[in-house]
């Protein structure tokens, strides 16, 4: 049972359709006036991370098939004060859009850093996780007992955005993977289903075909609709993995994962962030929450919680990022 906490904090659906809408619009309409930004490259992803989601969109184009700057050094050996390897795991995108500036930030913070765009589907090679999550699961746990043999360590730590949360989840609880995992971070992950702003109710005109059944079969994130009996299996339950510190991060602006409470846990164990609980002026929504810079602060703060620091706060607008940064 969910806490009457975290069901206290929830929207109604009427409310959290007017909160998507708004966000995506606003979004829209911002992300137009940061179009350049695609035509200019992403040449400075080496030096300095964009903090933006265009920046990642144009790191697809200008460094097609390569992994985000840093991640994936096999040489890289983890030292006594970041043990831990960390693999990043993307929503319904790839591993180079999705963690162009977590990845860079991390490696410099002193982490190796592994990422791989996994559950290619229907949706193509440009769109990994949309594979039914069980294939996803089972590719990323061949993945994280590679980054383990490779730098020597017993654990890692799991960064997943979006669907990527859904799929650790499930690597833990159905493939083994709780002994091999230390500290956890979902960011806006659909572990208790999603009506994303009420498409999911459109699922049913799909199954009327057998087209449509055929593409729901095969579709990872539609197994995540509110009612799905995956959701069952799932089963995302902190209490399975009491060793494990699990730390959520979700957007009240967010219009994929929703209501954004859906990205919420409850236990001991677990540290659940409202972006807008700790910066009131941050309006980020779904697709750009893995480039925020106050998220990123608090997925530096979970990863190394000994050392965390102050989040600061800033202007930050949706799909494009900081004001003035």
């Amino acid at each position: 049972m969910r806490s009457a906490k975290i069901r206290g904090a929830q929207t109604t659906d009427r409310q959290q359709r007017t909160i998507g809408s708004l966000a995506l619009a606003t979004g829209l309409l911002a992300l137009a006036t940061a179009l350049p930004v695609l035509a200019a490259g992403s040449a400075a992803a080496d030096t300095e991370p964009s903090y933006s989601y265009p920046g990642g969109l144009a790191a697809q184009f200008t460094s097609p098939g390569l992994p985000p700057p840093g991640a994936n050094d096999w040489e890289c050996k983890p030292d006594a004060a970041h043990p831990n390897p960390v693999v990043l795991l993307h929503g319904l995108s790839n591993d180079a859009i999705s963690w162009n500036t977590l990845s860079p930030v991390l490696v410099r913070a002193g982490y190796c850093v592994f990422t791989t765009t996994y559950g290619v589907g229907a949706a193509g090679p440009l769109i990994g996780a949309f594979a039914p999550v069980e294939d996803s699961a089972g590719q990323i746990s061949a993945f994280i007992d590679r980054v383990r043999a490779a730098t020597g360590s017993e654990k890692v730590d799991l960064v997943g955005h979006s669907i990527g949360g859904a799929v650790a989840f499930y690597y833990l609880n159905q493939l083994g993977g709780v002994p091999k995992v230390d500290h956890f971070v979902a960011l806006a992950a659909p572990l208790h289903g999603s009506t994303v702003s009420g498409l999911a109710s459109l699922q049913p005109l799909a199954a009327a075909t057998e087209a449509g059944r055929d593409l729901l079969r095969q579709c990872g994130p539609c197994g995540l609709s509110p009612g799905e009996p995956f959701l069952r299996t799932l089963d995302p339950d902190p209490a399975k993995a009491p060793n494990i510190l699990f730390t959520t991060v979700v957007t009240r602006y967010d219009e994929i994962s929703t209501p954004y409470t859906t990205g919420l846990l409850d236990g001991p164990n677990v540290r659940n962030v409202v972006l807008q609980d700790l910066c009131a002026t941050d309006f980020t929504e779904h697709y750009e929450l893995p480039y925020d810079p106050v998220a990123v602060r608090v997925v530096l703060n979970a990863l190394d919680p000994e050392h965390a620091v102050p989040v600061g706060c800033t202007v930050v607008l949706p799909f494009v990022g900081p004001v003035g940064g």
